[in-house]
């Protein structure tokens, strides 16, 4: 999500002269991706940390996956839903990440055209799909607690695969336009992509032509993409804190918030940190300390949502030592 999530100002640039300009020059074939050139020093200790951090995050996703899908028990729509989740942050991760390292052990990283536009797809993929996913959760939060003796009606097989394959096709979708339409701009003479892989705004910098009509799109696109499911997850918990509320056991009250937690401390970790990182007026930062920004939630939300979910839900770490113990007596056996 992060390519949509900057609210760029929006600019208009003379694109006839420009857009003549671009005719009579050679298209751009590759882009140059700066990075922390201007830091050398620090760039093998950065490599070093992002390696960890995307073991770490692949291992946990494949993890959660792997578990979900073994154990029967855990074949209900709150699971399948955080093995999507999982899916996602584990492919978001791989869409970036080793890009991140390349750029980061290399004195100057290319990427191709074709390389870059991929790398945006992907992005904006995951990014989109991760926000509807979000709101999906949410929902079937919502009426597993405030409507707990119709939730196998309200939330069955079909209503389930139906909102699994929204969140994926709207994510196809945002990619798919955004993409195509970036990269439709014609790009000449300068090429050096002032970030760490291919994002929106530092790539569309570099077109030469009027971005005007683009620029208006992605902040009505991010009004929508992000504050819809946004809106739909805030209301959800609204009602979901009212019906907790009125629950005359202490004991419901708390396995109630139990099965919120993680999915809440996700939603925060996710918006939270976006909304620092994106929602901020880009011309109090550098642009060192925007890549860094950039980093910090490109790569913290799909290390931590696996710790999140296994480490606060109870069933999942029930499933987890379950399969241990199968795998020790197969051994023993």
């Amino acid at each position: 999500m992060t390519s949509f999530l900057y609210f760029m100002p929006l600019r208009t640039i003379q694109g006839s002269t420009i857009a003549t300009r671009g005719q009579n020059d050679s298209s751009v074939a590759e882009f140059i991706l700066l990075g922390f050139s201007a830091f050398p020093e620090l760039q093998w200790q950065m490599f070093g940390a992002f390696l960890v951090i995307y073991l770490v995050t692949l291992i946990g996703n494949a993890l959660i996956i792997t578990i979900i899908f073994l154990d029967q028990s855990l074949h209900i729509p709150m699971y399948l839903f955080l093995q999507n989740l999982s899916v996602v942050e584990m492919s978001f991760s791989a869409a970036i990440t080793p890009e991140v390292l390349v750029v980061l052990t290399t004195e100057k990283a290319t990427i191709s055209f074709g390389g870059c536009f991929a790398q945006m797809y992907f992005i904006l993929l995951f990014g989109g799909t991760e926000c509807f996913l979000l709101g999906a959760m949410a929902y079937d939060r919502f009426a597993a607690i405030c409507h707990p003796l119709s939730y196998p009606v309200i939330m069955n097989k079909r209503v389930f695969v139906k909102l699994v394959v929204f969140s994926w096709v709207s994510g196809i979708m945002v990619a798919t336009v955004q993409t195509t339409w970036v990269f439709s701009f014609p790009y000449c003479g300068h090429r050096e992509i002032n970030h760490l892989f291919c994002e929106t705004p530092p790539v569309l910098e570099l077109a030469c032509a009027d971005t005007f009509l683009f620029e208006v799109y992605a902040f009505t696109g991010t009004i929508l993409i992000v504050m819809v499911p946004f809106l739909l997850i805030l209301l959800s918990y609204i009602r979901i804190l009212f019906a907790i509320l009125k629950m005359p056991s202490t004991t419901g009250r708390q396995k109630a918030f139990s099965t919120c937690a993680s999915h809440l401390t996700s939603v925060t970790l996710f918006y939270g940190t976006a909304s620092i990182t994106y929602l901020q007026p880009k011309s109090r930062y550098s642009p060192d300390t925007k890549k860094l920004m950039s980093l910090a939630y490109t790569l913290l939300t799909p290390l931590l949502n696996p710790l999140i979910y296994s480490l606060r839900n109870k069933e999942m770490k029930r499933v987890v030592v379950k399969l241990w113990q199968r795998k020790v007596a197969l051994h023993t056996a």
